[in-house]
Formats: structure tokens, C-alpha cells, sequence
């Protein structure tokens, strides 16, 4: 469920960056406080080498990356190794090392043609490392671009990186990157009996934190198994703040493949838990919505078995529905609007719109929000029903706030 931007809007900011770090006196909390390298270009946590490479050295490492994994051009792993790094082993979430796979499609491990480092998946029959796999590491480098949702799960991969580390006493090093929807925040809070991969914690859809920041509210809200805490350390990004908008330089997963899919990943993903497509199998996933059956729809197109979309829902099958290539996200909230009309029009032709196996409830975290499609509830009434529960969250996050 993660490139050249070929969006032509582009956001522009104002950057304030402030050189503070609300963290913990708790050692298993360090921050580094961020040496600003430029009045203006925002600056990830993988491009300050000066600040994190005495940490790595005389270590044995582990890295947790993937494709998004760069210092520059250079992917971190090649970084590392040039300048004597001893890394023992790479770790790769969903989508894998190169981060070509499927989603949910189970990765084996295998070794790095390029470095010939072993690569244990945390996507496939095992999630989190195990003692073996961390056996003689010193020390843990977590690298990977998020998008700030929370089914999306890179911050799965990330809990039990934590976890695993934590529970063998080994250091945990976040390079921090910026989240570009971190200006919303909506959705219902994740209720514990819905717990999955794919929403491991109580928060809501759009949670408005980088992927640094979460793991300081993994940690500090005792969310790792019976309450252990990880040494974590953030490397955070510089001249990066509330206002900042971020264009990926490249794409987080094969299905995300510029700011328009990945502006509309929040509202259209929880199709996935229906039976319509949003186009995986096309060259504009996430960016499309529709039906073989929904006839009267202005937009067709048909998904086709690609790379990164092996077995896309109606393969070979035309669907008819809307085009949303052009349609700018909403930039304040989650569009109920799509879930709540199509599922009217399925309604109208007896086209079965959820899906029995109960990913819709995963995907929301709550089965209210199918229910109140269901019941014929109006957008703004929906996002009423989570409002006290996202007002208690935005409490908590921001305990953990670094910018």
C-alpha cells in the first residue's frame, strides 16, 4: 500500500525553522538538535551524515529501507558502505528493497545484488526481526519515506523494528523525512478490537506527524508489547515546519506515483475494501474510481496486469466511473463524498459494494464508518461522529511534535 512529480501546482512555503526538539529527558528519547545547512531547501534526516555518522561507526548495523532510502541520488545503503560503515544486514518493509513488489504481496528474503548484504523481508511470513536475524547488530538505522496515513505500513514495519530492538537492547537511529499530508489530520481513531497491520494504533486515518515524530509517540505512549521502551534517536529534518509543503522526489510505493495519487490515497483507499477499483493496474492508480457494472459513469478505463499491480481487482474488465486526474485533493479533510456516493449507485443497479472479509472495517478502524454509509448518514454528520476522538488524539500528538 508507498518520482519525478508530474503535478504542475506546487506548493509554496514560508520556512520558520525553529531549533528546538520537545523531547524527553528520557535516554530512551535522544534528539539531536539540528544544525541548519541552508536558509531554504527543507533538509531530511538522511542528508545530515555529519550529524549521525559517528553514532555507526566501529558498529555493527542493520538498515531498515527501501527504494525511498537516498542521500541525494546515492540510495543510504551505498552511502554507508563507501565511507567503511560496517552494515551487517538489510531489513526491507512492504513493497521490499527495491520497492517494485504488490501490494500485500508476500516478499522473500534474498541478498543484494549490488552489495551482496543479506535482505530479511518484514513482508511475508515474518514482520518482525528476530533474535537471530539481529544477532550480533549494535545498533538499528531506520530509513524509509512515509506518508502519513495510517494503514499505510511503513509505521507497522517501524513498531516492530522498535519492538524487536527494545526487547534485545539495541539502539534505534530514525532518519526523519517529511510527511507531505502532515497538514491534515481526520478520520476515526483506531479502535483496539480492529487492530491489524494494517492500523496498529489509536490514531485517526490522517494523524499530521513524520514518521520521526511517531516513532517518539510508539515510545511514549507505551505502545510496544508490555510497555518496553526502545532507545530511539530522531534525526530531524531541517527548515521544515507546520506550514511546509513537501513534494516527494520519489515515489513512496509502485501505486503512488505522484502528489495527485497520493493526495487522494486517504479517501480512496478504503475501496480497496469494497468491490470497485481505484485503478491499481492502470498507469494512474489511485486516481480513478469505478465499476464494470456502473454503466452510466462518464469515464472508463480497463486495469491490466503490471508491474507492482500483478492481480488488479476486474482485471481485463472495462469499469466505468470518475476521473479524477484532474481534481485537486481536498487539502483540510478526507473525501466521505466518494465512498458515500458510489455506494448509493451500487445501491441503485444491486451491485454489492463491501466486501465480506472485513478489510473495510481494518482499513477505517471502526465499523461505525461502514455502518453509517450503510444508514445513509451525510459527510459532515460522519465526520462529526469522530470529533471528540480526534480533538483527545491531537492532545496526545502533541507531546511528540518536533516542528
Amino acid at each position: 500500500m508507498k518520482f519525478i512529480c508530474t503535478v504542475t501546482t506546487m506548493f509554496y512555503f514560508t520556512i520558520q525553522f525553529c531549533c528546538f526538539c520537545m523531547c524527553s529527558s528520557s535516554p530512551s528519547n535522544n534528539i539531536v538538535v539540528p544544525k541548519s545547512e541552508s536558509a531554504h531547501r527543507i533538509v531530511v534526516g538522511a542528508e545530515k551524515t555529519e550529524t549521525y555518522f559517528p553514532q555507526l561507526l566501529n558498529k555493527k548495523i542493520s538498515v531498515v529501507v527501501n527504494h525511498s532510502s537516498r542521500v541525494g541520488q546515492t540510495h543510504l545503503v551505498d552511502t554507508l558502505l563507501s565511507t567503511g560503515i560496517n552494515i551487517k544486514n538489510i531489513f526491507s518493509p512492504e513493497h521490499g528493497f527495491r520497492g517494485t513488489a504488490d501490494a500485500g504481496e508476500s516478499i522473500n528474503d534474498g541478498t543484494d545484488s549490488k552489495s551482496g548484504l543479506p535482505v530479511f523481508s518484514l513482508y511475508g511470513k515474518y514482520k518482525k526481526p528476530s533474535p537471530e536475524k539481529l544477532n550480533g547488530v549494535e545498533l538499528i538505522v531506520f530509513d524509509i519515506q512515509d506518508i502519513g496515513v495510517r494503514f499505510y505500513t511503513y509505521i507497522s514495519t517501524l513498531h516492530y523494528i522498535m519492538e524487536a530492538a527494545a526487547e534485545q537492547n539495541i539502539p534505534v537511529i530514525v532518519l526523519d523525512r517529511p510527511n507531505p499530508l502532515r497538514h491534515i489530520i481526520d478520520g476515526p481513531v483506531l479502535e483496539r478490537p480492529l487492530k491489524s497491520f494494517v492500523g496498529m494504533h489509536p490514531v485517526p486515518v490522517l494523524y499530521g506527524m513524520t514518521i520521526g515524530e511517531y516513532a517518539r509517540m510508539i515510545n511514549g505512549e507505551s505502545w510496544l508489547q508490555d510497555g518496553i521502551k526502545c532507545n530511539l534517536t530522531v534525526i530531524p529534518i531541517d527548515n521544515y515546519d507546520e506550514e511546509s509543503r513537501y513534494i516527494l522526489p520519489i515515489k513512496p510505493s509502485p501505486n503512488l506515483p505522484n502528489s495527485i495519487a497520493i493526495g487522494h490515497y486517504p479517501s480512496l483507499c478504503f475501496f480497496e475494501g469494497t468491490s470497485l477499483s481505484i485503478g491499481r493496474g492502470t498507469d494512474f492508480p489511485f486516481q480513478v474510481i469505478g465499476h464494470p457494472e456502473l454503466l452510466e459513469q462518464p469515464f472508463q478505463f480497463e486495469p491490466r496486469s503490471t508491474s507492482g499491480a500483478k492481480y488488479p481487482k476486474h482485471e481485463d474488465e472495462v469499469c466505468y466511473g470518475f476521473d479524477l486526474r484532474k481534481v485537486m485533493p481536498d487539502q483540510q479533510k478526507l473525501n466521505l463524498d466518494y465512498l458515500i456516493n458510489f455506494y448509493q449507485q451500487c445501491q441503485k443497479h444491486h451491485i454489492t459494494f463491501f466486501n465480506e472479509n472485513n478489510f473495510f472495517d481494518l482499513l477505517a478502524g471502526t465499523e461505525s464508518l461502514r455502518k453509517m454509509i450503510i444508514d445513509g448518514l451525510d459527510a459532515d454528520s460522519i465526520r462529526a461522529s469522530w470529533q471528540e476522538n480526534i480533538e483527545g488524539f491531537e492532545l496526545v500528538r502533541k507531546k511528540y511534535l518536533l516542528y
